[in-house]
């Protein structure tokens, strides 16, 4: 089966320096539903990031030099762009993910809500006058800081959301005066060179040069040379904790904000809504095909609803729609590959010796990337199914005896980034909102919320920094502070 794409980036080249390089190396991208070719994208190599640094680093007085309104103009053309081109930006992230077309326009417009409200933070990048008289050597003297562009920005985004996830870096970087140089997944590369594509035309349209907004595309080494190279001032990643980790380790000392991996708990009270909590687990567990970081994985239960809860869920369960990701009425789809479903088998069949309960039909044996819907009961805690990330279409639940206990068995865990909890009580609400260990808590709705202009990033091994587009901007520009004395002392 062959896919036609609509694609305005030139084939077999990527947007290096003030040029397309075209590539010898390519790789195929292929269609996790039936395994189809999609396309090919072209492969850089350790040369091509040096290169890329060269000319990021030449272009880096020029974007630091733009003016407020010149930054906000771009953005805000580069909105319009992209919300002229949302139909074929989706029907090719569908291709390259297989995520279901529902979840890929999702996409596509928090990404269009990206980029128009980092538009709107660039006009408040501004500082703040500072007492410099609060010691005595200070009386006399004014004092302020202003925010500086921090220098070149590494962007490093995962495969299961590649257009939002490369917006989240490249759009701050525009608004802080910032070249940016993106490195998409390797699986999931062709909506985000066309981002950059349609970004370097409106650079071009605005006299700016090209090589504020670069890509390259490969294996590890490629943005290895990117993260340890000492021209990069900020590296933005979005990944797991594995690799975050080592990305952190190869850029220091400069600054790398991550945001990585989670296994997110849902702690569901003996008060709440049941039918609504139930919706929110069917809602938040299985979109993208379980493929998020802040989906639901970790379900815990007040024993005395916990019978009820299981039994409404497992048979809410049917309303799943398997299928084809091209069909707006599918819910859940292959995950990334073959190798991917392999793991998420392997994780449940451990936690299957380990004493869990099937609650289900199973994932499906040697279906390679094809995983059915899951629920487990009954999971112990030190199976990794349950203490780690399993980015797959599975859910697991467990009961205890009371919120606070709820509240240590979601925080007993080397991960913090979002949780939730449905409850009628103010008391419990505020006491998970005080007490959870993560970056952000949810109450009464699904922990995959996420509003695009919050600040979003994680605690513990879920990471370092904040995401959104005013925190972004920040992480990607440094205070310069002045001290005057508006005369010499006699």
């Amino acid at each position: 089966m062959t896919h036609a794409l609509d694609l305005i980036a030139p084939a077999g080249a990527l947007p290096i320096g003030t040029e397309w390089r075209a590539l010898d190396a390519s790789a195929e991208i292929v269609f996790p539903f039936d395994g189809s070719v999609v396309g090919r994208a072209p492969v850089s190599g350790e040369q091509d990031s040096r290169d890329a640094l060269d000319a990021a680093e030449e272009a880096r007085a020029a974007v630091a030099a733009l003016t407020t309104a010149q930054r906000k103009a771009i953005l805000t053309d580069l909105t319009a762009r992209v919300r002229a081109e949302a139909a074929r930006l989706e029907d090719l992230l569908v291709l390259e993910t297989g995520k279901p077309r529902v979840d890929c326009r999702t996409e596509v417009n928090r990404t269009i809500v990206t980029l128009e409200a980092t538009a709107e933070e660039v006009s408040h990048i501004h500082g703040e006058t500072v007492p410099l008289d609060l010691q005595e050597l200070g009386r006399g003297m004014i004092g302020y800081y202003t925010r500086k562009p921090a220098g070149i920005v590494i962007g490093i985004a995962g495969f299961n959301y590649p257009l939002l996830l490369a917006t989240h870096k490249l759009a701050p970087a525009i608004a802080a005066g910032c070249p940016v140089i993106i490195k998409p997944a390797p699986n999931t590369p062709l909506a985000t060179i066309e981002l950059l594509a349609i970004t370097r035309e409106v650079l071009e349209a605005h006299g700016v040069t090209v090589a504020a907004a670069q890509l390259v595309n490969g294996d590890p080494i490629v943005g290895e040379t990117l993260v340890r190279d000492p021209r990069a001032a900020v590296v933005s990643f979005t990944g797991s904790a594995k690799i975050g980790h080592l990305i952190a380790q190869q850029a220091a000392p400069r600054k790398a904000v991550l945001e990585l991996g989670s296994n997110t708990g849902f702690i569901v009270a003996a008060d709440a809504d049941l039918e609504a909590a139930v919706d929110a687990v069917l809602r938040g567990g299985f979109y993208a095909n379980g493929q998020a970081c802040i989906s639901v994985q970790r379900v815990v239960l007040e024993r005395g609803i916990a019978e009820r809860f299981s039994a409404r869920l497992v048979e809410r369960m049917r309303e799943l729609v398997v299928g084809d990701p091209r069909d707006l009425s599918t819910n859940v789809a292959p995950v990334i590959n073959a190798a991917s479903g392999e793991r998420i088998r392997a994780m449940i069949d451990r936690a299957l010796a380990a004493g869990a309960e099937l609650l289900t039909d199973g994932p499906g044996a040697g279906e390679a990337a094809h995983v059915h819907p899951v629920v487990l009961g009954s999971v112990p805690a030190d199976v990794d199914v349950w203490c780690e990330e399993i980015f797959g279409p599975v859910v697991c639940l467990t009961a205890v005896d009371s919120i606070d206990e709820a509240i240590d068995l979601v925080n007993d865990s080397r991960y913090g980034l979002q949780a939730a909890i449905y409850t009628a009580s103010l008391e419990s609400a505020f006491n998970a909102i005080d007490r959870l260990e993560v970056g952000g808590v949810v109450v009464n709705e699904i922990p995959g919320f996420r509003s695009d202009i919050m600040p979003y990033g994680g605690v513990k091994d879920s990471g370092i920094g904040r995401e959104g587009p005013r925190f972004a901007i920040e992480e990607f520009t440094v205070t310069r502070m002045a001290m005057i004395r508006p005369r010499a002392r006699g």
